[in-house]
Formats: C-alpha cells, sequence, structure tokens
C-alpha cells in the first residue's frame, strides 16, 4: 500500500470565498464543511494566537494538504 500523497498550497492563491478542489482526486473541499464527510483536520500550527498553518487529509483519495498563507498581514 502507497503512503498517501503529501500537496503545500497557499490560500493567498486561490480565488473565491476559500474552497479549493483536491490536488490529487478534484474533490471540492471547502471551510464551510463542518462534518469532516470530505475532510479531516490532522494539525494546525499556531504563532502568537494566530492560525499559521493547517494540515488536513482528503477522505476520498487520503492526501495530506498543507494550507499555509492565513496571515497575509
Amino acid at each position: 500500500m502507497q503512503p498517501p500523497l503529501a500537496y503545500k498550497m497557499s490560500l493567498t492563491e486561490l480565488q473565491g470565498e476559500g474552497e479549493f478542489a483536491c490536488p490529487r482526486c478534484g474533490v471540492i473541499i471547502s471551510p464551510e464543511d463542518e462534518t469532516e464527510d470530505v475532510y479531516t483536520i490532522l494539525d494546525t500550527k499556531v504563532c502568537n494566537g494566530e492560525l499559521e498553518e493547517l494540515e488536513i487529509q482528503c477522505n476520498k483519495c487520503k492526501s495530506k494538504i498543507r494550507l499555509i498563507g492565513f496571515n497575509t498581514s
């Protein structure tokens, strides 16, 4: 069994309201989805009380996606 693929995405490069397609399988991942049916939050990185990085896993293809670019100030 192959390990899941890992991707790194910057939120500053996304269009729209924050939803994006999984880089591997194309399923739409939306920050509005709180059910964890489509993705699961694996880890969060907080620095000085602000979210810096979020690692999620696509539930369809099991790819891991590191989201960066939360703090754009």
